[in-house]
């Protein structure tokens, strides 16, 4: 029988059938992916769940309209939707205070947990993050305009990684046969549709709101990341204030892949500060 690593626990969080991974103990840090075509919370944090669990409570949910959760035909694809299914995750599993790390549209979701549930979140750890408002780049546009194909596939996991070696012919199978899950590629069309630049207004939170933000913040970015302009990781330091910020040289977006262990090391010193 085929194991699916994809697959972990089924929750009910505000109605919507869940799947997370709920793996290690200690105190609760809720990870959030990214928006890219065909993610997963496996996908997008295979290499840091395993390491954070050996200290933590690691809980990655598929958010609302990606992976393996449950597509209701009722969904909210927007902010206020994702919000809601984030915090009814944290309610279901009866968590009362969490860390969480966000990474890019994960992050912009983080932050507004952060503004509208002060008291819910610890620590939160920002990754290559959208949340604030900035001019659409060419290839964050590309990624959320994905139509399915392997050729499609490849050219978005060429933007993602700074190292090309990272990307290869089995990788690129793998996402474009998750991309074309029944439901899915329905799903994706329906969350950013052109003109896409309003997408990535909706996702940012106020900058008088983000600097009220109480709970301390690490900001992490690729000095190369080409979807998420770098000047977002400055501006959200600059407005945090609580914030510490940390870029990593010959890094794409996919800090957590590139550069894994530095990143995982990082995440952990960071959680652990009182």
């Amino acid at each position: 029988m085929l194991t699916i690593p994809e697959l972990g626990n089924s929750v009910n969080a505000g109605g919507i059938v869940t799947n997370l991974h709920d793996v290690g103990v200690g105190s609760p840090v809720l990870l959030l992916h990214g928006s890219g075509p065909g993610v997963t919370a496996w996908a997008n944090w295979r290499l840091t769940i395993p390491e954070l669990a050996k200290h933590y409570r690691v809980i990655a949910p598929d958010l609302v309209g990606f992976g393996y959760t449950e597509r209701p035909s009722v969904a909210r694809y927007s902010m206020d939707g994702w919000v809601d299914h984030a915090h009814a995750i944290i309610d279901s599993l009866g968590i009362r205070k969490v860390s969480i790390v966000g990474n890019s549209f994960g992050g912009a979701i983080a932050l507004a947990l952060a503004i509208r549930y002060p008291e819910r979140v610890n620590r939160m750890v920002l990754m290559g993050s959208v949340g604030v408002p900035f001019v659409i780049t060419p290839e964050l546009n590309a990624i959320w305009g994905y139509r399915p194909s392997i050729e499609n596939m490849r050219k978005l996991l060429d933007i993602f990684a700074f190292d090309r070696g990272l990307v290869n012919d089995e990788l690129a199978e793998l996402r474009y046969q998750a991309s074309i899950r029944p439901g899915y590629q329905e799903s994706y069309e329906k969350m950013f549709p052109e003109p896409r630049q309003r997408w990535v207004d909706e996702l940012s939170s106020s900058y008088f709101d983000i600097s009220n933000i109480s709970a301390p913040a690490l900001i992490v970015h690729g000095r190369d990341d080409r979807v998420i302009p770098l000047e977002n990781a400055f501006l959200l330091n600059k407005l945090i204030k609580k914030s510490q910020l940390h870029v990593f040289g010959m890094c794409g977006h996919w800090t957590q892949i590139e550069h894994a262990k530095q990143f995982n090391q990082l995440l952990i010193n960071f959680l652990a500060e009182e």
